[in-house]
């Protein structure tokens, strides 16, 4: 059997609906990192956009972060966004493309994008798809079915995640 087994494509799905400006995601972001550490590949994470209104730097960091995924760096890119998120509210747009400098991504192609707006849609498609199921602040975790609001507050939310992934990956076993 080769590595490209239907059940390695298989892995569970953790949505995570984020905000680029939002402290609250900064403050998932070691829940985050110890998830994708905890599993590697065996749990899917994505990153699905939810900008708020709030916050005017939002909008673009999330197609930013689009671009860093078509650039195959969108975990880093976010993560990197996430730990300068009060320097993002002051110094808006730059920002992100800087951070896309440093990163060693194409940060022309970054302000191109953030121009033309071609990841327009998949942010649009991600916040709409978050109103339908309920997401109204983030961090917003789905996992199995299961919407989880970090929005309040992170206390129990991995080890809550980490019960789920655990029975899925169970599942799939059995």
């Amino acid at each position: 059997m080769s590595d490209s087994s239907p059940a390695r494509s298989a892995a569970p799905v953790l949505d995570v609906w984020c905000e680029l400006q939002c402290p609250d995601c900064h403050s998932a972001l070691d829940d985050l990192r110890a998830l994708r550490a905890r599993y590697g590949d065996r749990l899917e994470v994505r990153l699905r956009h939810f900008p708020l209104e709030k916050h005017k730097h939002a909008f673009a960091a999330a197609q930013a972060a689009e671009e860093a995924v078509a650039q195959g760096r969108g975990w880093p890119y976010a993560e990197a966004v996430l730990d300068r998120v009060a320097e993002l509210d002051r110094a808006g747009e730059p920002l992100l493309v800087e951070v896309a400098r440093e990163l060693g991504l194409d940060s022309e192609e970054f302000d191109t994008a953030l121009i033309d707006g071609r990841h327009i849609l998949i942010v649009d498609a991600d916040q709409a798809e978050g109103k339908a199921i309920g997401v109204t602040g983030t961090p917003t975790y789905v996992i199995g079915g299961e919407r989880l609001d970090g929005g309040k507050s992170q206390e129990g939310l991995r080890e809550r995640i980490e019960e789920i992934a655990d029975r899925l990956l169970a599942e799939q076993r059995d």
